[in-house]
């Protein structure tokens, strides 16, 4: 019996059965730099430096990232920070990732099913309050760009809601 809540949760790796779904968001292992790009609840644009990590869980079944923006301290006056975690895993019954957002400093929870689109990845919101499409695109080994945009038409049109710019941290 362990001890730990970590020594249950955390996987060395992907359940090598899977592996080559997993490494969808596998290759996004590890702990990145955030530069936030959005606005104020007055609609002035702000910018909020941030950090992600993310590590295998469950064995290797999952992906889980905790996004904190501000990494540090206080955000920015009239910038909303958020704090929060995202659990993915591959669902071989959809052939897709099924994802959900906790960010308990907002009150937030948003579930997603996620692809590939190209060279990007795309997660669709399943929820509509607003309905919201979150992409990760421009990927590179050592960046990408994240973005947030969000329809208040039935889906019919988007608008970008953030963006953030992601860099690998090296040493």
């Amino acid at each position: 019996m362990t001890d730990s809540l970590a020594a249950v949760l955390h996987g060395d790796g992907p359940l090598p059965d899977l592996a080559e779904h997993l490494s969808l968001f596998g290759r996004f292992i590890g702990t990145w730099d955030i530069e936030w790009h959005g606005r104020d609840a007055a609609g002035n644009p702000g910018v909020m430096e941030g950090e992600l990590n993310f590590g295998w869980i469950l064995d290797g079944r999952a992906v889980q990232d905790v996004w904190r923006v501000p990494a540090h301290g206080p955000a920015p006056a009239g910038l909303r920070p958020f704090h929060g975690t995202t659990v993915r895993f591959y669902d071989p019954s959809l052939g897709a990732w099924r994802s959900t957002w906790m960010d308990p400093l907002n009150g937030r929870v948003r579930r997603f099913i996620g692809r590939p689109a190209g060279p990007d990845i795309v997660l669709d919101g399943l929820d509509d309050d607003p309905a919201e499409r979150w992409s990760f695109r421009d990927i590179t080994p050592d960046s990408f760009r994240w973005v947030a945009d969000e329809s208040t038409d039935g889906r019919r049109t988007w608008h970008r809601n953030d963006e953030m710019l992601v860099r690998r941290r090296r040493g």
